[in-house]
């Protein structure tokens, strides 16, 4: 990067529109940087993995109005302003994040640059092309940057980004497109788009708050209270329409030992690795929570309890089969396998008239199986004790 911008000085002029230009759009970047800062400073500290900041709205532009070595010096001034007013404590090991995220940005601008350097005109398709262009190489270099950092715990998600982050940063390049015209045309009105970036980052600092307080962190999965509400809705729709529904309760069997053993780090790795295994094997709208500790929910709106036996019975299996790569406390690579669940089923209205007395009697199924071997699925532990 650095051999290219000082190859670029030597090479490109800088004209005293071309300054001018610099001073507007750093000056737009710098105003709105400075207004949202503080929801910047929120996202930033609650985000868990590709962290999508507004300068690829800046650096689009840029890369399109600016020879190269002032897109450098725009990701420059950002970065570094970003990091002193809004960055500053929200992550450790600060400093060589910004450096990696301003190197990855300004590479990205750069290669942008060549799709239609100064003088080529500013067609549609020029900008579109240099707009995917910067997202392509953007998100390769973070990815890349974020599997190395830790190989061992990387997945798609965390290095690229979930849906949500990639429709977030084509969102906000689309904002750069339109700013790149803008500035080409009537660079006056540029100012215009300072107020809904902030609406912008405000509407995904609200989603992610409320996120926050409906999921369990450990698992992604529904908290308690959550799983709580959403059960009490279905069971008034269930009532309303004569339907029915069928409930599991999850327990993993001698879970104390993994973390006794291994550590709680383990024992939070096994949680996840049950979690996902719960929430592939149930359906979209089906409502799957954390109860806390090793307790596991769902609740299978229009499901015949036989039909939620079965559910249950392909989770136990696969809980079974599990083969979870973790590490002990002391930083030892150890393999959890053999991990068994027991799980007990009951159905609306069935096993009882409200959600209390359902899952009432879906934790008695599971007291069954505990004490019948564990292992196993019980769907009523009247029968259970009969045999």
């Amino acid at each position: 990067m650095v051999v290219w911008t000082a190859a670029t000085v030597v090479v490109v002029p800088v004209t005293s529109g071309a300054l001018g230009m610099f001073a507007l759009i750093t000056g737009l970047a710098v105003a709105q940087t400075e207004i949202s800062r503080r929801i910047e400073r929120q996202r930033r500290s609650l985000s868990k993995g590709p962290h999508i900041s507004t300068t690829s709205v800046w650096l689009v532009p840029a890369s399109l109005l600016l020879p190269p070595q002032l897109v450098a010096a725009l990701g420059l001034v950002l970065y570094v302003y970003l990091a002193f007013r809004s960055w500053s404590g929200t992550r450790p090991g600060q400093p060589h994040r910004v450096a990696a995220n301003m190197t990855t940005a300004i590479l990205s601008g750069l290669a942008a640059n060549l799709v239609g350097p100064v003088g080529t005109g500013h067609t549609v398709a020029t900008v579109g092309a240099a707009a995917l262009v910067f997202f392509a190489v953007n998100t390769a270099l973070t990815g890349l940057g974020l599997y190395c950092a830790d190989p061992a715990k990387a997945t798609l998600a965390s290095c690229l980004g979930t849906m949500d982050d990639n429709l977030l940063e084509l969102a906000l390049l689309s904002v750069g497109g339109l700013l790149t015209m803008m500035l080409a045309d009537e660079p006056y009105l540029s100012v215009l788009v300072i107020l809904p970036l902030y609406i912008l980052q405000r509407s995904v600092l609200i989603k992610r708050l409320e996120e926050l307080a409906t999921t369990d962190q450990k698992t992604q999965l529904l908290n308690a209270v959550t799983w709580q509400d959403g059960a009490q809705r279905e069971i008034s729709r269930a009532q309303r329409e004569q339907g029915s529904f069928g409930a599991m309760m999850i327990d993993l069997d001698h879970f104390k030992r993994i973390n006794d053993t291994y550590g709680h780090l383990a024992g939070d790795d096994v949680l996840k690795a049950v979690a996902a295994v719960v929430k592939q094997e149930t359906r979209a709208h089906d409502l799957v929570g954390r109860f806390g500790g090793e307790e596991f929910v769902a609740l299978l709106p229009a499901t015949s309890k036989e039909d939620a036996i079965v559910t249950a019975e392909r989770i136990r299996q696969r809980v079974s089969e599990l083969i979870i790569s973790t590490t002990t406390n002391e930083g030892a690579a150890v393999d959890i396998e053999r991990q068994t669940a027991s799980i007990g089923v009951a159905a609306y209205p069935l096993d009882g008239s409200s959600i209390e007395e359902v899952m009432s009697s879906a934790d008695a199924a599971v007291y069954a199986a505990k004490h019948g071997g564990r292992n196993r699925v019980v769907g009523s532990p009247a029968l259970m004790a009969a045999a």
